[in-house]
């Protein structure tokens, strides 16, 4: 086997726009994994909505990577093994800043979604991810983190899609090097601490396991996983892939045509990278 494990992204690169999983795909990874290969989800969703999807793939042991790997645990027992976040104040900052310049915006704890609007976009979200938001009235998004004491692994802001890369760009600016700024789809910004990024999945998956980097693949789809295809040794994107991505990493077919069985097929072989 070229590739003893294989971190693979969720939306948009394993799951298609139905929200389904291809029976293509699900054979694969069961190949894959009957084969002697490590999966894992290496997601920017919560662990409350990839668990349960999880059990789609057949997947009830082993590790999973949330919160663009911030955030990771052990299948079977749920136990964090991982569990990193925001100094409350860095948090708080950067709550003001989205709800002052008129953002629709959340934010998670461990197990938990807050959002500052009851509105379509939310509900559209919820049915996507299989989560239900808190709705916070009445007070800012800061106010009612400070005032439960919560502890923030992670910040979102919903945009339009035009409206993307300008806050990102922004973010970037105003925050700096302190802080992770990404994209998971083409209506969400994400804000991490830095270093919180899917290429440090790949450093704990790499240490836990004992499998060098060498040895270990990653595909995705978006910018949130650029720094995870880039710190694998196999790096994939799927061809509805970002064109950053896509420069970096060997193109195998869209989610729609099962890219990821095409890369676990790879991985589980001999052929040789471009």
């Amino acid at each position: 086997m070229k590739y003893r494990i294989f971190l693979s992204d969720f939306d948009g690169t394993l799951v298609r726009a139905d929200g389904t999983i291809s029976e293509t795909n699900k054979r694969a990874i069961a190949e894959y994994r009957a084969a002697g290969g490590i999966f894992a989800v290496c997601t920017g969703r919560m662990l409350t909505s990839i668990l349960p999807r999880l059990k789609e793939l057949g997947i009830r042991d082993g590790l999973v990577v949330a919160y663009q790997g911030a955030t990771i645990a052990d299948v079977k027992t749920g136990e964090l093994l991982k569990d990193d976040g925001f100094d409350r104040e860095d948090a708080l900052r950067i709550l003001d800043l989205l709800e002052d310049a008129g953002h629709h915006t959340h934010v998670y704890t461990v197990h938990d979604l807050y959002c500052n609007r009851d509105d379509d976009a939310l509900r559209a979200y919820e049915h996507i991810c299989g989560v239900k938001a808190g709705i916070v009235r009445g007070e800012r998004l800061s106010a009612f983190v400070k005032r439960n004491g919560l502890r923030v692994v992670k910040i979102l802001a919903m945009v339009e899609t035009a409206d993307r890369r300008p806050l990102m760009e922004m973010l970037q600016k105003a925050l700096g090097e302190g802080f992770y700024v990404t994209t998971s789809s083409d209506f969400l910004v994400e804000i991490m601490p830095a270093g919180q990024s899917k290429a440090a999945a790949v450093d704990y998956l790499s240490e836990y396991y004992r499998v060098p980097r060498a040895e270990i693949a990653a595909i995705g789809d978006q910018l949130n996983d650029l720094p995870m295809v880039m710190r694998a040794g196999g790096s994939f994107a799927v061809a509805n892939a970002e064109p950053e991505l896509k420069k970096v990493a060997r193109v195998v077919p869209s989610v729609e045509e099962d890219g990821v069985a095409e890369a676990l097929k790879i991985a589980m072989g001999d052929e040789d990278e471009r």
